[in-house]
């Protein structure tokens, strides 16, 4: 694929030999394949010119610094024309895994199987805007037990291959810490936003306070604001329960090819309350169905100014899917949880690779609509177009499978030298 190549050509300087710059285009053309199941061995199979053991190798024993070519990717992404209201968003995700010896793996919670389960927990970074999300960075956590100073953990994390610097941090530390290498790297944002297992968190959200950051998060019904700075205690969900119905108010904060997407909304200016007493001012904000619709309320807080329009809060925490979306399309898409190696910086490499090859279909959709003439002003680079609801349906589906359907799906046994026009992606509309 000549696109696969210019998009990866300047990634080279971080592989001291030219071989092993052609076994990540290799390993990134498997990932963007049809087949069902990604992982080195079935890879080997359908990828001409590798062979299983070089990919294995390039997972694990190659000289590359995958964490400097995941910086080069932000960088890249990043240069991409923006809106300049980008948010972060911060998660956490699954992978079910037999056995004990791959890194992190243990009985554990995890939202994506539903319950508890043998897996591994990542935590994410995602960058996102109305009209274009992409990967920012990936961390495996590491529960406790893998940690402790014990004989059994220490020879787990030997032969899976842990670094002796990487210790036992909570979920939220680790976000923060990937909070931190996004800030490093440059990438802007206007927001933060993350589910109600972080929202709930006092330590994750004093420390975005202490780095000045600006949020809007998802809290539980039992969050503990008090509607006077020296008022006492309640619950978010037995606040807003007082709210009058006529105080509730319609936003909409997306359209697309279902509707506008719309609910009852009410904020109110108030303080949180740590577990020290210590209080902290701003938003508690309360959503509930509208007319003729049916779902749970929500609740969010935000630590933003009392001048913030309340519209622009509830369009940055409905952002999330976004990050939900990229599970679904790295894990179905391009095998993400069909990974089966053991070691810790394994799973990092080949985390980079997916990353890499989904950063490459967004340059890629972003390249061919610049190729596209219009009559009419000037568009903005992912913005939404008029299409019958047809066309709309076939937007969402996701990127990898939009291409195979143009025909521009990597065939490895034919001789296509550029992909055709690609179908103009679903766009949202700020409120």
């Amino acid at each position: 694929m000549p696109e696969l190549a210019e998009f990866l050509a300047p990634f080279t300087v971080t592989f001291t030999q030219r071989p092993s710059a052609r076994m990540l285009e290799r390993y990134c053309t498997g990932l963007l394949t049809e087949h069902p199941n990604k992982n080195c061995d079935t890879l080997a199979q359908v990828v001409p010119g590798v062979s299983e053991q070089q990919l294995h190798h390039l997972v694990s024993d190659m000289a590359w610094d995958a964490v400097g070519l995941n910086h080069q990717r932000v960088q890249t992404m990043a240069a991409l024309p923006t809106e300049g209201d980008g948010v972060l968003i911060f998660d956490d995700t699954g992978f079910r895994k037999q056995g004990r010896g791959s890194a992190g793996v243990q009985r554990q919670y995890s939202g994506t199987l539903g319950k508890t389960g043998n897996c591994q927990v990542a935590v994410t970074c995602h960058y996102a805007e109305r009209t274009l999300a992409w990967p920012v960075d990936v961390r495996l956590y590491l529960p406790e037990g893998w940690c402790a100073d014990t004989p059994d953990a220490t020879t787990r994390r030997q032969r899976a291959h842990v670094p002796a610097t990487v210790g036992f941090q909570t979920k939220p530390a680790i976000a923060l810490a990937l909070l931190d290498d996004a800030n490093a790297l440059g990438v802007r944002h206007a927001c933060i936003t993350v589910d109600a297992d972080y929202g709930d968190n006092p330590s994750f959200l004093n420390g975005l306070e202490a780095r000045h950051e600006r949020f809007v998060v998802a809290i539980r019904t039992d969050f503990t604001v008090a509607t006077r700075r020296g008022g006492s205690p309640h619950p978010a969900a037995a606040v807003l329960a007082a709210e009058p119905p006529h105080s509730w108010v319609t936003l909409v904060w997306t359209e697309g090819s279902r509707g506008a997407q719309r609910a009852k909304f009410r904020a109110l200016r108030t303080w949180r309350i740590d577990g020290d007493g210590t209080r902290h001012v701003g938003w508690l904000i309360g959503q509930r169905p509208a007319r003729g619709q049916t779902g749970d309320p929500k609740y969010f807080w935000s630590n933003a100014s009392a001048r913030t329009p309340i519209p622009t809060l509830v369009e940055y925490a409905h952002r999330r899917h976004w990050i939900e979306q990229y599970y679904e399309e790295a894990k179905g898409e391009l095998g993400w949880d069909k990974f089966q190696g053991r070691r810790y910086d394994a799973f990092h490499r080949n985390a980079v690779t997916v990353m890499l090859s989904y950063s490459f279909l967004i340059w890629l959709e972003w390249r061919e609509r610049q190729q596209q003439r219009r009559r009419g002003p000037k568009r903005r680079p992912f913005s939404p177009s008029a299409r019958s609801a047809a066309e709309e349906r076939a937007a969402r589906a996701p990127r990898r499978r939009r291409l195979a359907a143009t025909g521009w799906a990597p065939d490895l046994h034919s001789s296509v030298t550029a992909p055709p026009q690609l179908p103009t992606p679903t766009m949202t509309k700020q409120y």
